[in-house]
């Protein structure tokens, strides 16, 4: 079972880390105090999230294989945030980009 929710985990850990590096962008007009405050708000249970899931994954990953799947979920996240929440237009080499990135994390992994 834990072979499972460590992926998810580090996929949660890279989404909330997406949105404290990119959600303050759509409101640029509050201040950056508030900005850097909401940010910080969402980075502590990233960390915490990412911690767990790297102490409890050792017995199922190697640490490689899993900064391998925290990195690829990360840039993955980062291209979800950008287009769903603030409307970037991915286009075909990007999007090419991204598969390939999780196919090295995939051949990486096994």
């Amino acid at each position: 079972m834990g072979i499972y929710i460590v992926p998810i985990l580090l996929f949660m850990s890279s989404f909330l880390m997406a949105f404290a590096w990119l959600g303050h962008i759509k409101f640029k007009n509050k201040p950056f105090s508030t900005a850097l405050t909401l940010s910080w708000f969402l980075v502590l249970p990233e960390y915490l999230l990412n911690v767990f899931a790297m102490r409890w994954g050792i017995e199922f990953y190697k640490p490689s294989e899993m900064a391998s799947i925290n990195l690829c979920t990360g840039v993955i996240c980062v291209a979800i945030v950008s287009k769903y929440f603030l409307g970037e237009v991915l286009d075909p080499s990007k999007t090419l980009g991204f598969i390939l990135m999780s196919v090295g994390m995939v051949l990486v992994v096994l």
